[in-house]
């Protein structure tokens, strides 16, 4: 019988590659830009900053629609405020309150992975998202949208906001179908 000599550094590596994996496999979403919450979008790096919580950051929404764009766009902006490094990035869950009910915005598709070596979020720095959706037409009696509700990854309670876009959306082909959630990204 041959025994092999491991080193810990090649444990370590190969049980860190299977917990990346499993966290992969498990971050479901269900089309509908509902993820589940036992599913992390955050990465910590090298134990040193904790994930970002809501309460720990200032979370506002801003109207960011380009003139005689097909799409209009809200951006997301969170600003830790929390006194100590924070880390985040991934997909927020982003819905819409709405005349008929809630919607639930889709996740993008856009690689989601951390900023190599800055996912952190300093004291006072901010990180920001945006929301696309189909644009109304002008007078037009579409769906009508009463508010913005934000989980950021790895919580499970959303900060409601105010709906800072257009006033409806299109009642045609499903609203939801389109409102489009993008993935979190570190302002430089």
């Amino acid at each position: 019988m041959k025994f092999t000599r491991t080193t810990t550094g090649s444990v370590l590596t190969g049980v860190s590659l299977v917990a990346a994996l499993t966290l992969t496999a498990c971050n479901s979403d269900d089309g509908m830009g509902v993820r589940d919450a036992s599913a992390s979008a955050s990465v910590e790096t090298g134990g040193t900053a904790a994930k970002c919580r809501s309460g720990a950051l200032e979370i506002t929404a801003a109207d960011t629609d380009v003139d005689g764009g097909p799409d209009g766009m809200v951006t997301v902006r969170l600003t830790n405020g929390g006194g100590r490094d924070c880390a985040i990035s991934g997909y927020a869950d982003v819905g819409l309150r709405t005349g008929e009910g809630p919607l639930s915005a889709r996740r993008s598709g856009e690689w989601s992975g951390a900023w190599t070596g800055a996912d952190v979020l300093r004291d006072g720095e901010s990180a920001e998202f945006r929301i696309t959706y189909p644009l109304d037409e002008p007078g037009g009696s579409g769906v009508r949208v009463t508010g913005l509700l934000v989980t950021v990854p790895d919580e499970t309670q959303a900060v409601t906001l105010d709906w800072p876009g257009a006033a409806t959306l299109p009642a045609t082909e499903g609203p939801g179908t389109q409102v489009k959630v993008h993935p979190i990204e570190k302002i430089a």
